[in-house]
């Protein structure tokens, strides 16, 4: 038996245990209580309770809370109308995130429940949680490496697709490391576990995947949150002033000056937008899946409308996933292609259909001769090539720059020939060594070239068109020779396909940062690199979308702007991205890019409705602090303007059909929209302010008649943002002013709307008629104004 030693050059005190006794209990137990076992990592994500507090505790909820507080306290309930839209947005908000929180903590990598150990001398069966460091696991076909680990004895042929990306075998032998996450697919071994839990690699990746990127936020969320901060910061010091004034100044009374404060500052938020913009992303979703588009994330409807850069993988979005031989080109004329074809069949039935590209081989070659073979390696995807050994000597078939190694040079023309014309070429040679599926130290005599394609899917050129006239750059990355990937991206219709390097010679961060903006193709692509390439682009200033699926994808998706996964992928690449292409799809892609500029054109144009009863309030609140006049309004006209001139024409506008380019700022588009708008409201409510004082007009009779202005400019605007005008926006602009008269007219107490009185109605008649020219002559200097501005902008950078 072999004595334990105790290994102390690492934390916690390491154990050598012999691979036939493993640990004993008493060292288990001592290890469960270090915490140096394999228990699931805690998801960094936050808690239910957390979102809700989140959600609930915000300042803008305060806000609303003390304003609700206030009107219960003086008795006037029905200007609390105001709060189903803030129950809503609050609801929304804790909605989406536990919807994300819930995608999130499903996404696992490590799908093996239990793992064979050796402890005490006997071989048991425990659930993975229960390993723990240095313990003698026992792996064997079809099981999946819970924990990293270092091979005692035993050989193994594991898929290591976490690593590389490819579904290839490498061969695991005494001294190798085993990483947890990779599949055994054949053989067995004892191997001692190096890092459990939190420490282990696929713990690490689990983490990383699951992290939500805190901060990120699409342009139109942070413009919507930039107006909630700027009028977080004005709306308490003017609503204290307007309440001093109405209070103390003009000694109304405590009601009417909390109600004339409340309607000011409800008038500067715009709590509405936030809901008009969930609800519009909710509806796309929706729409998305009609289409079998899974949306996990809907802020990326909008930010997959504003991408710039594409990157995209060869197999599975340029091409098929299935592959095929297309031709075998001998070295030689001394072998007979009857014979070849019977070789390179018997090398064939040896191996296993353990990837595309020997499934391919298996089903090309189906003409054994009955040779047995001696010793087999299946596909390394470290030295690429895969070797079996006959009666007649040893042969490997793999990457010809891997396997002829020195006398690549001499063939190189000939294998470029072919991947020039968009074949995968592998090379087929008889060794003068032993293969063993390490690296090849003897000379390798080439047989003959095999030639494997992917075709290319049928709509590709079509779906890549669509995106380069669109202005988006694609970026071909892939683990393929890059000349091969580069003459498929030419078939299917990539711009600058020409244009490639192979990614191998990319060793610095700097290299890396200068090759995404000159190239267009990458071959020879790994994992880690595929993070590097989409943190270089975004560094770039460019707006990145990332297609993935596999699991050396999840954290490339996870660092894109956008990420797409297909959904014949791997669980994690599906869990991890914000969308998922469930019929794996490509050429779903371009709706979903119009399903987003729908999104945003629209909300630019339903946005802007919002912003001017803002621009009105802020601006007639200032008027009101400066000479000394009352808040005309009270909140449930407000509410009421709100509804048949914002909220309702807001949403269904959002839903309309516009497939046009984002063009410049969110926030600056809205903003000269509704601009003209709101200084108009402002010029004819306070000019009926004014001269009704004049004219002794009461109070309640200037209220209900600012309210009729107000509505009125509103139906105005509405009108103007609707052209083109066709029968579904006139019949909204209609629904909107019968809606607005039939509460004016049926439900005026619940609005507060009072009859006026002759000198009042002529008043607002008057001013009505001036709000037409004065809206269309500041729309008119607006729109001049923007030109000037863009012009002088392009004379400066000329």
């Amino acid at each position: 038996m072999k004595k334990q030693n105790i290994i102390t050059n690492a934390e916690p005190v390491r154990i050598d245990a012999a691979p036939e006794m493993g640990l004993t209990a008493e060292q288990v137990a001592q290890r469960i209580a270090e915490g140096a076992d394999n228990r699931p990592v805690d998801s960094p994500s936050k808690t239910v309770k957390e979102i809700i507090a989140d959600n609930v505790f915000t300042y803008f909820n305060l806000v609303f809370l003390v304003i609700a507080v206030l009107l219960a306290l003086v008795g006037s309930y029905r200007d609390l109308t105001f709060l189903p839209i803030i129950i809503s947005n609050t609801l929304i908000g804790i909605f989406q995130e536990l919807r994300s929180k819930s995608i999130l903590d499903k996404l696992t990598v490590l799908n093996a429940p239990v793992t064979t150990v050796i402890r005490d001398g006997e071989e048991k069966t425990v659930p993975s949680r229960e390993l723990v460091l240095d313990d003698i696991a026992v792996f064997k076909a079809g099981d999946q490496i819970s924990a990293d680990a270092i091979v005692l004895s035993g050989n193994a042929s594991v898929n290591e697709s976490l690593l590389t990306g490819e579904s290839d075998e490498i061969s695991k032998n005494t001294g190798d490391s085993l990483m947890s996450g990779s599949y055994v697919v054949s053989g067995s071994c004892r191997a001692r576990l190096e890092k459990v839990g939190s420490s282990s690699y696929i713990s690490q990746l689990t983490l990383q995947a699951k992290k939500s990127r805190k901060g990120e936020q699409s342009e139109m969320i942070r413009d919507l949150n930039r107006i909630v901060k700027i009028a977080g910061i004005v709306l308490i010091p003017i609503g204290a002033v307007l309440f001093y004034q109405a209070y103390y100044i003009s000694h109304q009374t405590i009601k009417a000056s909390v109600q004339s404060m409340v309607a000011a500052v409800l008038g500067m938020i715009p709590e509405g937008l936030y809901l008009v913009a969930s609800a519009t992303l909710a509806v796309s979703a929706m729409r998305l899946a009609l289409n079998k588009v899974l949306v996990h994330d809907m802020k990326c409807i909008e930010t997959l409308a504003r991408v710039d850069v594409l990157c995209v993988d060869k197999t599975g979005t340029i091409t098929e996933n299935c592959m095929s031989v297309a031709n075998v080109h001998p070295c030689t004329e001394e072998t007979s292609e009857e014979a070849l074809h019977g070789l390179i069949s018997d090398f064939a039935a040896a191996q296993d259909s353990d990837n595309e590209t020997m499934a391919a081989v298996k089903n090309y070659f189906r003409q054994p001769t009955g040779a047995l073979p001696k010793s087999v390696t299946g596909f390394s995807s470290e030295f690429k090539y895969s070797s079996v050994t006959l009666e007649s000597g040893a042969y490997v078939m793999g990457a010809p720059e891997f396997v002829l190694k020195e006398e690549y040079e001499k063939h190189r023309a000939v294998i470029e020939s072919y991947s020039k014309k968009g074949y995968r070429v592998l090379v087929f040679g008889k060794y003068s060594g032993s293969p063993d599926g390490k690296a090849l130290e003897k000379a390798v005599e080439p047989l003959c070239f095999i030639t494997l394609s992917n075709p290319i899917r049928e709509n590709a050129p079509e779906t890549f068109r669509y995106f380069a006239e669109q202005g988006v750059e694609i970026k071909v990355i892939s683990g393929d020779n890059p000349v091969t990937v580069s003459e498929v991206a030419k078939q299917a219709g990539i711009e600058n396909a020409g244009n490639y390097i192979d990614a191998s010679t990319l060793t610095t961060e700097n290299s890396i940062n200068d090759a995404v903006k000159r190239y267009t193709v990458f071959g020879r692509v790994t994992p880690d690199q595929k993070r590097q390439f989409v943190k270089a682009l975004k560094k770039a200033g460019k707006t990145v979308a990332m297609t993935g699926d596999g699991v050396n994808d999840v954290l490339a998706l996870k660092d894109a702007d956008c990420s797409v996964a297909m959904a014949s992928g791997s669980d994690a690449a599906a869990q991890a991205a914000q969308l998922v292409l469930l019929e794996s799809d490509f050429s779903k892609m371009p709706e979903v890019v119009a399903e987003g500029r729908k999104v945003v054109n629209n909300l630019e144009r339903s946005g802007s409705l919002f912003l001017v009863k803002n621009i009105f309030s802020l601006i007639l609140s200032v008027l009101s602090m400066c000479f000394g006049i009352v808040y005309p309004l009270k909140p449930a006209q407000i509410s009421l303007v709100s509804m048949f001139t914002i909220g309702i024409p807001a949403f269904f506008l959002s839903q309309m059909p516009n497939r046009d380019l984002i063009k410049g700022k969110f926030m600056t588009n809205i903003l000269l929209k509704a601009l003209p708008a709101g200084i108009t409201d402002t010029i004819v409510v306070a000019a009926m302010i004014y001269f009704g004082n004049i004219f002794s007009v009461e109070r309640s009779d200037i209220a209900t008649a600012s309210t009729i202005l107000l509505s009125i400019v509103g139906l105005m605007i509405v009108f103007e943002i609707c052209k083109p005008m066709d029968v579904y926006k006139m019949w909204l602009w209609i629904g909107c002013t019968v809606g607005l008269i039939f509460c004016m007219l049926f439900v005026s107490d619940f609005f507060s709307i009072s009859s006026m009185s002759n000198r009042c109605i002529l008043l607002c008649i008057n001013f009505s008629i001036i709000a037409e020219p004065t809206l269309r002559y500041l729309t008119k200097f607006l729109r001049w104004f923007k030109e000037w501005l863009v012009g002088d902008t392009v004379a400066e950078n000329k």
